[in-house]
């Protein structure tokens, strides 16, 4: 147990995540890392959260975690028409927003006197005029890669003009600094929009504020991201640019594994494809049907995880009626089809799993990525081309580019999404890649890693904050 002079000497960080968890995950990481670091952790949770899957995560996260301080942050209820969204996240962003003048007597009660506060990039526009107030340093924890912070940070800037400064905004393309140009298919649609929608404004308003923060926190790593990070910190980028920390990838938590999957225990090493979009990732039913034909043609074992609904506490049909009774006799024995939601974590460090069709969201290229599984990948929204392009850098992973953004009427028809899978599973260079791949992440993060000293170097800076 640690006296009082240890914890006189001990950092006092907060941390505040944001709807999803897409952004909750690697807070969660962060949050046992700086434990493992001895830094003192306050946990800000948002109340109520939009899935289930968030609340059960962070219950189990609390219950191992027991030397974590949380503290309850009520959400208003937010009545305004103009904020409706069709994406339940983007809404609860604003919800949280509206809410974060409640913050600060939460911020100043906390003893002894926080070090810092790590606020979600969504949130950036609204707590950072708080924690000026109170003097309290504020990092901001990008949850997406180093290039897409680069858009996120800059974004502001290019909006309705051809060029500024060192970019230009080409018919098909965005040119920022000296990174390649950008196409504009591998944009968030809703961000190519003339009118405003709660993207877009997130967006510009959190881009902007994020450059009077004190830091950026990303959940990368030099050897994958080399030139991107270059761009944060050549003084090319922005005028006035806070300090860039890559501290990825963040390791998994221990209290993240639980009941094994006995039927992935049955399996030869490397021979199951998992699937799986994400948490917030409806697929539509036409397109599933088409997805479950190309995984019954392939001839491979699969574990897919199908989700009608973007929100899972409204995801209540039954399989047949999402795929349709003839297909699911089709996959009998062939593979294990389930709805509900589990760690998906566990998944990719299972030894029968070789490969990953995925949405490639952050988290999950990060998971990839840290077990060393190859992708085969397919963006649906938001950061997730941009990321599909790394993944296809790095040698982790395919990108049938043609099969667009999942959701925009396009159906990939199952022959194809078949002779793709067949591609991924086979390939036996991709996998050694894959494995190279991993290692690479795990010396970041390891003693004397480029992440690794980064993050302890970070942490010898809030001590300088202590109030003694």
């Amino acid at each position: 147990m640690s006296d009082s002079s240890d914890l006189k000497s001990r950092p006092h960080v907060a941390l505040l995540p944001s709807a999803g968890m897409g952004h909750l995950t690697p807070f969660i990481r962060l949050a046992a890392s700086l434990t493992a670091h001895n830094v003192q952790v306050t946990f800000i949770t948002p109340h109520p959260t939009v899935t289930l899957a968030e609340s059960e995560s962070l219950s189990h996260f609390f219950s191992t975690f027991t030397q974590i301080t949380r503290m309850h942050f009520h959400l208003l209820p937010l009545d305004d028409p103009s904020a409706n969204s069709e994406d339940p996240f983007y809404y609860h962003f604003e919800v949280i927003r509206r809410s974060s003048h409640l913050l600060r007597p939460i911020l100043s009660s906390l003893s002894p006197p926080l070090s810092a506060l790590i606020t979600d990039m969504s949130l950036a526009s609204t707590v950072i005029g708080i924690t000026d107030a109170l003097r309290l340093p504020n990092y901001i924890l990008f949850t997406s890669s180093a290039k897409m912070s680069i858009l996120f940070l800059y974004f502001h800037s290019i909006v309705g003009t051809k060029t500024t400064g060192d970019s230009t905004v080409m018919p098909d393309f965005i040119k920022i600094s000296s990174l390649e140009p950008m196409p504009k298919s591998w944009i968030p649609p809703p961000l190519l929009q003339d009118t405003n929608n709660l993207l877009k404004s997130y967006f510009i308003e959190n881009g902007k504020k994020m450059t009077e923060s004190s830091g950026i926190l990303i959940n990368t790593y030099e050897s994958i991201e080399q030139e991107s990070l270059a761009v944060l910190s050549n003084g090319k980028l922005l005028e006035k640019l806070p300090p860039v920390f890559p501290i990825g990838p963040l390791p998994p938590c221990n209290f993240e594994k639980s009941q094994p999957l006995a039927w992935l225990d049955d399996q030869p090493a490397k021979s199951v494809l998992y699937i799986s979009f994400g948490s917030r990732t409806a697929t539509s039913r036409e397109q599933m049907r088409e997805l479950g034909d190309g995984l019954v043609r392939s001839g491979n074992r699969f574990l897919w995880v199908v989700k009608d609904k973007k929100v899972d506490v409204e995801d209540d049909s039954e399989l047949v009626e999402v795929l349709g009774h003839g297909l699911m006799e089709r996959m009998k024995g062939r593979g294990l089809v389930v709805k509900n939601w589990f760690n998906q974590e566990e998944v990719l460090s299972h030894q029968a799993i070789g490969g990953f069709l995925s949405h490639c969201g952050w988290n999950s290229v990060n998971e990839a990525i840290w077990h060393g599984v190859p992708m085969l990948s397919w963006p649906q929204h938001g950061d997730q081309k941009i990321n599909a392009d790394l993944v296809e850098r790095i040698g982790l992973g395919m990108w049938v580019e043609s099969w667009g953004w999942g959701g925009d009427g396009v159906v990939v028809k199952g022959e194809e999404i078949a002779e793709r899978v067949e591609e991924l599973m086979g390939n036996e260079l991709l996998r050694l890649r894959a494995a190279s791949v991993r290692e690479e992440a795990r010396r970041a993060v390891g003693d004397g890693g480029s992440s690794h000293k980064t993050f302890t170097d970070l942490i010898e800076t809030w001590k300088t904050f202590l109030v003694l």
